[in-house]
């Protein structure tokens, strides 16, 4: 198993075989046992939002890299990447420093056929007008196929949840088109069943997936669908078919059963985008939210993505105590969907606090107690988005862009920075299991033991319990422990039946060794943050629990030489002062680490820019002398939540 940590990790990392929290003893039925396999879970580490050359936007950027070759990356081969000569030589290439364990390719659904149509001269439809316009003008082409298509530009859904019409040239009820989207949907878990090490070493995990891609007047509602084995639809359910979540979720219900060994999950991404609807309190018909709909949200979606390319989705900061999270403020979007980064900033408005998960998480709590479920109950994961075909090219070291929604690279390697100066390199998805297997890494996701980075590899785990030891940073058996007399990340925390008794929490965290050509910092601090509710109000509050936020740390931002104290390992068992026995709440980590340049400083560096002077600048350099952008960034890592529940 090519990681750097793994079973080597310290003791207190070790998880026990018989505990609490669903830690099984054995392997499932059937699953290979790897031979690295420990009852006493390891994190594996991830990218679950990926797209190739099938994607469309990818593809009208110059992206060529396919499936295979991006699983191929993921294991650390190098890749060239955009802009390509007349020959078809790459001027740019890619390599991951540390190989990934994991990854899912997650090409946009509603486009395969008409990519595929438009790019495949054999096919019906390749000369059509519309096809030759996106030959000549790909990026005008990509404006006009959404636009026209399923709604992810300006055009509203169909009325009555109908199904989208497509453009033309795929004919009568769009047949021609949906024909076409068989090939790249069969290449694509061709690659997944080709990559997937089935032998006892375990070294790498592909996942079948797509993107099911709906933007309503360019609100983001994005779900990547990650299903846990090689049984898959025959064609991918896609917007056009199901241009509403629930719709959707049917629609998966309907074609991947599982007692046909057809296992499904959504995963909402992005949600800083989605200009108010991911995190709706109503159906699209603006029927009140009921228990059946949160029910169906909860089985579906047991994972967010808080932080990618397009920034993170945690806060915005306003709180819903008072007092402002000052780390709200990292990597935030100035604007609400799509419109403000593909058009203007005014075309969207600023973001709304109830697109982010924070704000979701509280008010899921408070839709517990009126439904008697709770529809937002999301774990955390990272991932990069990249439209490159480069999973897991997440450092602030060599940021090439990602494409997408980013800056593009078709023509000419970007003059100045390699992408918008609000973008960043992403992050990753790392998943508490007991060996690198599908049936394992999809079990740890269903039941959220689950964690975000922005791109370093820290270790993190996160216990709950009633009696948990206060000397258990220093127990060899830290997860044991923990799972013995709690519950770890993305778990229920049961009423305890003592009277006055307080929950403890136990978190620990190593720093991530990094690489040659990475960068990661060490760790500064723990904090812990809370929601709850109160009489029906949603409040907040993050206490500081280890570390030292007045550490000294500090970036030579001339240099990006950094300077200050920090921590190899972070530990600690805190106790809520705060808590109160009849107040739902959930609480989860954040691991902060000391700051270091970001993407762009290093490369405004590189290219000698003086901001000083003005009129020296380059208009492709602008983004560094743009002081709404910090020109440090200050990597972390963010647990899945655990919630506390009233008897």
């Amino acid at each position: 198993m090519r990681r750097t940590l793994g079973i080597l990790l310290l003791p207190l990392l070790a998880a026990c075989t018989d505990g609490g929290g669903g830690a099984p003893k054995l392997a499932p039925a059937g699953e290979v046992r790897c031979h690295h396999y420990n009852a006493k879970r390891q994190p594996f580490f991830g990218d679950l939002h990926v797209h190739t050359k099938y994607s469309l936007d990818a593809n009208t950027q110059g992206t060529i890299i396919d499936p295979h070759e991006a699983y191929r990356f993921a294991q650390g081969e190098e890749v060239g990447i955009q802009p390509y000569t007349a020959e078809g030589v790459p001027l740019r290439h890619a390599q991951l420093a540390r190989p990934l364990d994991f990854t899912a390719v997650t090409d946009h659904a509603e486009l395969f056929g008409e990519t595929e149509i438009c790019t495949n001269p054999e096919l019906d439809g390749y000369d059509s007008p519309e096809c030759r316009f996106y030959r000549a003008a790909p990026a005008q082409a990509f404006i006009f196929f959404n636009l026209m298509g399923p709604g992810l530009f300006g055009l509203p859904t169909a009325d009555g949840g109908e199904a989208i019409p497509r453009l033309p040239f795929c004919g009568l009820g769009g047949e021609r088109c949906i024909e076409a989207s068989k090939t790249p949907w069969r290449d694509i878990q061709r690659a997944a069943d080709a990559f997937y090490d089935r032998s006892a070493e375990c070294r790498f995990t592909t996942f079948v997936g797509y993107e099911w891609t709906g933007a309503p007047e360019s609100n983001n509602l994005h779900r990547n669908v990650i299903f846990e084995s090689e049984i898959v639809p025959e064609i991918p359910a896609s917007y056009y078919e199901t241009p509403e979540p629930e719709l959707l979720w049917q629609a998966l219900d309907e074609h991947c059963r599982g007692d046909e060994g057809c296992n499904v999950l959504t995963i909402p991404h992005n949600s800083n985008l989605s200009g108010g609807l991911m995190f709706a309190r109503q159906h699209p018909d603006d029927k009140a939210m009921d228990a059946e709909y949160a029910q169906a949200r909860q089985q579906n979606e047991p994972l967010a993505e808080i932080y990618q390319h397009k920034g993170q989705s945690e806060c915005l900061g306003t709180g819903g105590a008072g007092a402002a999270d000052e780390q709200c403020g990292f990597e935030l979007l100035p604007y609400r969907n799509f419109a403000g980064s593909q058009v203007h900033p005014a075309f969207s408005g600023p973001p709304l606090e109830q697109d982010f998960l924070r704000s979701a998480l509280k008010e899921g709590l408070r839709l517990e107690q009126a439904l008697g479920v709770n529809p937002f109950k999301y774990g955390l994961i990272g991932s990069s988005d990249t439209h490159l075909g480069t999973p897991g090219l997440v450092n602030e070291s060599g940021y090439p862009g990602h494409g997408g929604a980013g800056g593009s690279a078709r023509n000419e390697v970007p003059p100045g920075l390699s992408d918008r100066i609000e973008n960043s390199p992403g992050g990753l998805a790392v998943l508490w299991a007991e060996q690198n297997t599908r049936p394992s890494l999809f079990a740890a996701m269903r039941r959220r033991e689950a964690y975000a980075t922005s791109g370093t590899r820290p270790v993190v785990r996160f216990f709950a319990g009633w009696d948990l030891p206060q000397g258990l940073c220093a127990s060899h058996d830290f997860a044991g422990e923990g799972y013995r007399r709690g519950v770890p990340m993305g778990s229920d925390l049961p009423a305890s039946r003592a009277a006055g008794a307080r929950p403890r929490f136990a978190v620990s965290a190593l720093r991530d060794p990094s690489a040659d050509g990475e960068s990661a910092e060490p760790l500064q601090r723990i904090q812990i943050v809370k929601g709850w509710i109160v009489d029906g109000d949603k409040r907040e509050k993050v206490y500081e629990v280890a570390g030292d936020p007045n550490n000294g740390a500090s970036v030579d931002l001339s240099t990006c030489e950094t300077s200050g104290r920090g921590f190899a390992s972070l530990c600690t068992v805190w106790e809520d002062p705060d808590f109160d026995a009849a107040q739902p709440a959930f609480y989860y980590a954040r691991v902060l680490e000391n700051p270091s340049c970001r993407w762009a400083t290093r490369q405004c560096l590189a290219a000698k820019v003086d901001c000083s002077d003005a009129d020296s600048v380059p208009k492709e350099f602008a983004g560094c002398c743009d002081a709404n952008y910090p020109k440090t960034v200050q990597e972390r890592a963010w647990t899945s939540p655990i919630w506390y529940r009233p008897q």
